[in-house]
């Protein structure tokens, strides 16, 4: 069985984007499923990690298609100064051609900026499919332009058509920042329910995601992100500081502010706290943070790591005395499940989250018993968890016993997927 996989994100791309079909094409070929991958020949990634290319399986179809993104022009306008996120929309500014620039992207840019892939990458692979024939295609978005090609190419060739949301449409955490007019919104709206209604089945990250979309489709299903080394036992030297990891990029509504301020009122109030304290920041940090850090008078306990390749970040993790987990303050968080939870799992260290105590993280972490998660203004809770693990830390005894992570590794998930294909063919 064959299938044909569209996905923007792949290698040498780095981050979260492009781990979750890299691991599934490292795994399908295991279940008897032969993918072939459709990616951009010229992409601009804002991250990338060359190392990933040595996960890609040696006997791997990769097609690339040439892209024309506004990027390239927004970028050269603003003199060379990035301007993107990894979803595709203009990130939001606070200078009159930033606030311009997000205006046009929210409003003429529909579904995204790759939108003008949309044409030619049908072109390319209806002639492509018609001498080299797939039993599926699959599309994976952000940006959701990959969807749009996918359910063209249904609609012509009347393939079978499994759709992939690594993130939510119009639920994603930022949409409701986006200088919206209410015309490009019901545009949105209206693309997201053509997909999903369209596609033979929906694969989303999480529970919430599901049940948003079973009304426009009855088969949507949960496929997870996960982790992909092994889970052990062997003893790590962990770090001597109270150290509090956080892997991932920090943008401002991720920024918990109510850490810095507790973490700062400890470092008064408990002797010898300050000294012990260690933050670590991996990723790409939003100015908003360090001025609260700063604020705080934390930035003598802050280290800012822009970027570490992903096999250095399991090192972070797995000597970490605690792993940081910050949701986005936003109408969708309860939805939130970012892909870093899975890897801190299998580091087998306490996960502290702020967020929804009753969202699709909060139950993650309670099934696996792996950590805590407080709410975003619940001061008083969080000064008590960071207390307790601390004086835990003291006596050099700060652990976790998760348990159930297993199914989360990323071969146990391409299983799943699988036997989705297959169903989904048959």
């Amino acid at each position: 069985m064959k299938v044909l996989i569209l996905t923007y994100y792949w290698p040498p791309a780095g981050g979260s984007g492009v781990q979750r079909w890299l691991k599934f094409v490292k795994y399908l070929q295991e279940f008897g499923i032969t993918p072939v991958v459709y990616t951009v020949e010229n992409p601009d990634f804002s991250i990338q990690d060359e190392g990933l290319l040595n996960e890609i399986p040696s006997n791997i179809e990769v097609l690339k298609q040439p892209i024309w993104e506004p990027y390239q022009l927004v970028n050269l306008l603003s003199k060379g100064k990035k301007n993107m996120t990894n979803a595709g929309f203009l990130s939001q500014q606070k200078s009159m051609f930033g606030r311009l620039s997000s205006y046009i992207r929210a409003n003429y840019f529909i579904p995204d900026a790759r939108m003008f892939w949309i044409k030619p990458s049908v072109s390319y692979l209806e002639k492509y499919l018609k001498e080299n024939p797939v039993d599926l295609i699959i599309s994976s978005g952000p940006p959701h332009s990959l969807h749009c090609i996918a359910m063209k190419l249904k609609q012509k060739m009347n393939l079978k058509w499994i759709s992939d949301f690594r993130d939510p449409w119009t639920d994603i955490d930022y949409f409701h920042q986006l200088p919206l007019t209410k015309k490009a919104l019901e545009k949105h709206k209206l693309y997201e329910q053509n997909v999903v209604s369209k596609s033979d089945a929906v694969v989303v990250v999480g529970e919430t995601m599901r049940k948003n979309y079973l009304a426009l489709n009855s088969n949507t299903v949960v496929l997870s992100n996960g982790f992909d080394t092994e889970v052990t036992s062997d003893k790590v030297v962990l770090d001597t500081a109270f150290s509090i990891t956080h892997i991932g990029m920090m943008n401002e509504d991720r920024n918990p502010r109510v850490l810095w301020e507790v973490l700062s009122e400890l470092t008064e109030e408990i002797d010898g706290f300050s000294a012990a304290l260690e933050i670590q920041l991996i990723g790409k940090i939003d100015a908003s943070v360090t001025d609260e850090i700063e604020k705080n008078q934390l930035e003598k306990n802050t280290s800012f790591i822009s970027y570490v390749p992903h096999e250095e970040v399991q090192n972070y993790q797995k000597k970490s005395q605690l792993l940081l987990l910050s949701i986005n303050r936003v109408p969708s968080a309860k939805g939130i499940v970012t892909g870093k939870v899975f890897e801190y799992l299998v580091a087998k260290r306490p996960i502290l989250a702020i967020g929804p105590i009753d969202g699709d993280l909060a139950n993650i972490l309670e099934a696996t018993k792996a950590g805590s998660i407080v709410g975003f203004d619940d001061k008083e809770q969080l000064k008590s968890e960071l207390i307790k693990m601390y004086q835990i830390f003291k006596e050099t005894r700060l652990s976790v016993n998760s348990i159930g992570i297993e199914k989360y590794h990323r071969k146990e998930i391409t299983k799943k997927l699988a036997e989705l294909i297959k169903q989904t063919v048959a």
